[in-house]
Parts: structure tokens; sequence; C-alpha cells
């Protein structure tokens, strides 16, 4: 796709940034927030015209590249600090997620088992990313994927706003906050958000600890691969599988850490952080307006009763236990 094409939808990516900065400036709101209101404001209001669509898609990349950057503001002494309780934590939340929704999808609201378990991906990895990926490995049929698609954006939608109050009404420090929607939300995009809405330090934790989730991404495709698929015992399938990890893995990861150890380590000097610091925001109001702009509520008309209270009631209990492990590891 040429530059030319993606220039209108960019142009206004960054209108919209602009005047979310101003915006926010003048109320005293956060800048994010306000992108992310305003995009979601014009695509559900006047609409996107078609000319602007694709440039606007590039939101995720500007995503990317932001979360690569914050890298220089994150310190490693805290990441060293929380490393390992922090990955046991992870994987624990992460495995405790799958199986509850697994558990509730068919014991409970008896949803089929290729939809359970695509609510299941979206819930306890990446949202709509994990739902896509495992949609493929297991072979979801269409409707499936639009259930669980269409739910989990309802859910970072109302998220996104729902945690900062939640967090300030608890009274949490800026790293509790963090962890715990880094634990409990569902989509990087909302997560990132939502932190940075509560403070900078949150913000940084919140993308910290949803950056490991998703590395756990490969592995969740490979066990439902697994499950949903018979070998017959060729040899040749753990290859393959390592392949598809290989493919899953969210390579922007690798760029964040090294960042972070860059700007740790004295390769960047203050006024380097600054400049960068400067950059990544930017690149988030950006990201964040689109994500506004491919928030339509009219696609939650097709959400079913049951996937909203599979995903309702495993997100409470999620969102419970993480809250009480990050209190006592962290």
């Amino acid at each position: 796709m040429s530059l030319r094409t993606l220039l209108p939808g960019i142009g206004l990516l960054v209108a919209i940034g602009a005047v979310s900065e101003a915006v926010a400036h003048f109320v005293g709101a956060n800048a994010l927030l306000v992108a992310v209101f305003c995009g979601l404001l014009l695509a559900n209001g006047y609409g996107v015209p078609s000319r602007f669509e694709s440039g606007v898609e590039t939101y995720k990349l500007w995503l990317e590249t932001g979360i690569v950057l914050m890298g220089v503001r994150v310190s490693l002494d805290a990441v060293l600090a929380a490393g390992v309780p922090l990955i046991v934590t992870v994987v624990g939340i992460v495995a405790f997620t799958v199986a509850v929704v697994e558990v509730l999808s068919r014991r409970v609201f008896g949803l089929s088992d290729r939809l359970g378990s695509l609510l299941a991906a979206g819930a306890s990895i990446c949202g709509v990313s994990a739902v896509v990926a495992v949609a493929g490995s297991i072979d979801a049929d269409e409707e499936s994927i639009a259930y669980a698609t269409s739910t989990v954006l309802l859910f970072d939608a109302v998220t996104l706003f729902a945690f900062p109050v939640v967090g300030r009404s608890l009274h949490l420090s800026d790293q509790l906050f963090g962890i715990w929607a880094g634990l409990s939300m569902f989509s990087t995009g909302p997560v990132t958000a939502a932190g940075f809405a509560y403070s900078d330090v949150a913000g940084q934790w919140a993308t910290l600890t949803k950056l490991t989730r998703n590395v756990l991404l490969g592995v969740v495709v490979v066990a439902y691969s697994i499950r949903y698929t018979d070998t017959g015992g060729d040899s040749s399938v753990g290859l393959s599988h390592l392949r598809r990890m290989w493919r899953r893995f969210p390579k922007f990861v690798l760029g964040f850490v090294a960042l972070l150890v860059a700007a740790n380590v004295g390769l960047l000097s203050p006024t380097d952080v600054e400049r960068v610091s400067v950059a990544y925001h930017w690149l988030f109001l950006l990201a964040f307006a689109g994500l506004g702009m491919n928030t339509e509520l009219s696609d939650f008309r097709r959400t079913g009763l049951r996937p909203v209270g599979v995903l309702l009631l495993s997100l409470v209990l999620a969102s419970v236990v993480s809250l009480l492990v990050a209190r006592f590891v962290f």
C-alpha cells in the first residue's frame, strides 16, 4: 500500500491527537482518554470516510512503536526486582483465566467448545489478537469468531474507562494499579490507555505486565492447536508448533527490551530520554485516536448474552484474584 493512500488517515490521527492534547490541557483531563473518546465519537457519529480508513488502520503500528520507545522510561532495577514474581503471577493468572472461561462457557452457559476457547484466549492473553490467532489454529467458524471478537471489544471499551475509576476508589498505588490492569484487562491498547490515564508510572507497569502476558500467546496458540488436532503421532508437529509460536510472538517486545537496557546502562543521555518520551506520548495519542475510531458501537449488536455473561463473570473473578495476588506479591 502506497504512502499516498495512507497519508489522509495518518493526518486524521495527527489532527485528533493534537485536538485531544489541547482539550486535555484546557479541561485538565488525560489526553490519551480524550483521544479515544474523540475517535469513538467521530466513528460512531459522523463515520470515518473510506479514503481515511487505510491510514487510520496504522494505529496498531503507532501503538507498538510507542511501546518500544516507552522502554527508555522503565527502570531496569524495578523490572529485575519484580521479574520472577511478575512472571509467575502472569502465568498463574493466565492459566486461571483460561480455566475459568472454559468451565463457564461449557458447564454454565452451554457454549460450543470452539467459541469457549476463543473467549478464553481473548480474556487470558491479548483480546482480539488472541481470538484471531487461536481461531486460525482450531479452524473456528466465522460466527464464533464474530461473537468472540465483538464480546471482547465490548469489554475493552468498558474496562478502559472503568478500571481507572475503580482503582482510584480503592486508592491503589501507581505500581499496584498498573500490575492489576495488566493482569486483568483484555487488549494491549486499552490496558496501556487505562494505565496512563491513572499515571505515567501506572502506565509503564500496566504495559510491562501486559507485554509479559502477550509473550504467552504463542504457547496458548500451540496448546489449542494440539487440543483440537489429532497429530497421529507425526514427529514433525513439534517443529511446526515451534514455528507457529515464533510467528505469533509479539516481536516489538524485543525492541522494548533493547531500549530499556540501552537507557538503563547509560547509552542514552537525559536529553535523549526526554525526546523519546515526547515521541512515544504522541505516538500513543495517534494510536488511541485510531483505537477509538475502530470501536464501532453497532458491532456490539451481534454480541450474545451468553458470551457476555461468560466474560463478565470471568473478568470479575480474574480481577479480584489478580488484585489480591498483586497486593500480596508486590
